[in-house]
């Protein structure tokens, strides 16, 4: 029998796959009962499958190897994209992609990056290792893959060395069906028809990486830039602004007063460091339960982060027209023993999925104001969904969350109080509960619960307003242990089995999650 699966009963009649390492714990009821009051009969505000978004920077292994092989490669790929790829990828429904960076995009010109390969450019990359980078993944490229896995393209352009003419250009050589210089130039690279853009950013974190500039300098800079990303015949682009690093308020309050007519959405950049130390963020699998508490009290701040934003842009934008766009946001570990420095690849463990899930479950309870999200990044690169070795592809824990979390996709969200018990450690203490609800078009209400606790199950006790609990189903993603992660040898070490700890009520239902779990229940 598979290590990770056992059947345990639970009260009287209802029985849930686990670890088998978590039976004793799991067994006795939980001392604390967590609610949950859900108000099935008061859903307005939409998900946005967008909030799901995936993120692709010129970096590491995250494009090449990760993405691109080319088309001589003995790896199985489709006009040099990895086949197996791209089938994990359209399994997890990836909405959007935002391309080619990060700090990426500020030094890339994207003329680099069309028409035949043997005779672009190579270049240095100079943020991130210090390698060449052969273009040989460019504009053509990036939009066949986001054809290849069914996502919209967000192309961010360079603002902190590019101009507006080249800015400009790009919008045209992508866009335009005109007859015209650039979109002949784009025929005469196979491409008749243009590709539909719904997302372009003017620029990438231009308060450091994209040019050091103070918040009133880019705010010109976007108006300026802005002002020639053309709407072509047939498409309409949603532009998105660079917005604040973590808890810098000040910027949020300039770009919206002065630029919030013309902005369609505002990035937010922060990303979990487990220590706080910048210089010594911590291993990915190696930890304590301090560590494993550490690193989820501060993703849960995201919360604050986002409430605090949102609060200001309310001042400027009190119908919330503009998005905010958390494009990039993921834990940042030190790099895996023995790898490039500069290619930030680092392992991925429970406790990233559990990062994954609180974070995700904020961004739907936010979504009147939340209308994208980018996690970084997709392969390869810091919190990935997928890590490759040459011909072998695993998915990570982080994977199986976004994969668990497609049912809020374009859903309603439900609003939801919950009251969970604290899990303490050191004397800091955080909900040891986290949840969001929505419910589908056909009226299926998805309840996504993460269970922070390392110890101790959570019973939650669920009340529904204006809706029955007659079939309930469920999976659950936890491992015996805290760092359990996939490796090329055991690539299943965590991935979702049914779950079936809950039970129907008078007034809703109940379930109980085991520790250092990610939890989906479907109630119709």
């Amino acid at each position: 029998m598979n290590v990770r699966t056992l059947f345990l009963r639970v009260g009287i009649s209802c029985f849930a796959i686990i670890p088998r390492a978590e039976a004793a714990d799991a067994a006795p009821m939980a001392a604390t009962v967590n609610t949950l009051v859900i108000h099935a009969d008061r859903g307005r505000d939409t998900i946005s499958r967008n909030i799901y978004g995936q993120f692709s920077e010129h970096l590491g292994q995250g494009i090449y190897d990760g993405i691109w092989v080319g088309e001589d490669s003995p790896i199985p790929n489709t006009r040099g994209i990895r086949n197996d790829v791209v089938a994990a990828l359209k399994k997890i429904e990836v909405p959007v992609l935002r391309w080619p960076g990060g700090c990426f995009a500020d030094e890339y010109h994207w003329k680099d990056g069309i028409g035949p390969a043997e005779k672009r450019p190579a270049i240095i990359n100079t943020t991130w290792g210090g390698v060449v980078e052969n273009n040989h993944f460019g504009t053509h490229e990036f939009m066949d893959f986001c054809g290849q896995i069914g996502a919209a393209p967000c192309v961010c352009g360079n603002v902190g060395s590019g101009t507006v003419q080249e800015m400009m250009g790009w919008v045209e050589y992508i866009s335009s069906d005109a007859d015209s210089p650039l979109a002949n130039l784009r025929r005469q690279n196979g491409r008749a028809d243009p590709w539909p853009l719904p997302f372009f950013a003017i620029g990438n974190e231009n308060w450091g990486c994209g040019g050091n500039m103070t918040p009133e300098f880019y705010a010109d800079n976007f108006l300026r830039y802005n002002t020639f990303v053309k709407d072509y015949p047939g498409n309409k682009v949603y532009r998105v602004a660079c917005g604040a690093s973590d808890y810098d308020y000040h910027w949020t309050d300039v770009l919206m007063q002065r630029a919030a007519k013309q902005i369609d959405g505002l990035s937010l950049h922060y990303y979990t460091v487990p220590t706080g130390d910048w210089s010594h963020k911590g291993s990915a699998t190696e930890f304590t339960e301090a560590e494993w508490h550490e690193t989820l009290r501060r993703a849960l701040k995201i919360d604050e982060l986002v409430t605090k934003h949102a609060a200001i842009m309310d001042k400027y934008d009190p119908k919330k027209r503009v998005g905010l766009i958390v494009d990039e946001w993921g834990v940042w570990h030190d790099v895996d023993p023995g790898s490039n420095p500069g290619f930030l690849r680092q392992q991925n463990s429970l406790r990233d999925a559990l990062v994954a899930g609180v974070s995700l479950n904020i961004f739907n309870r936010h979504c009147d104001r939340v209308k994208m999200a980018n996690i970084a990044q997709m392969i390869n690169v810091l919190q990935s969904m997928i890590l490759t070795d040459k011909e072998k592809m695993i998915v990570t824990p982080t994977y199986y969350v976004f994969e668990l979390y497609t049912v809020h996709h374009d859903a309603t969200l439900l609003p939801s109080e919950l009251h969970a018990a604290d899990y303490v450690v050191g004397g800091e203490k955080i909900p040891a509960v986290s949840a969001s609800v929505s419910r589908d078009p056909a009226g299926t209400i998805h309840v996504t619960f993460c269970n922070l606790d390392l110890n101790r199950s959570a019973e939650v006790a669920c009340e529904l307003q204006g809706a029955k609990a007659n079939q309930l189903s469920g999976r659950v993603l936890t491992a015996p242990e805290m760092n359990a992660h996939n490796t090329f040898d055991n690539p299943n070490a965590v991935a979702p089995v049914e779950f079936l700890a809950f039970k129907s009520t008078a007034d809703g239902f109940s379930a109980t999650l085991p520790p250092k779990s990610v939890v989906l229940v479907a109630v119709k």
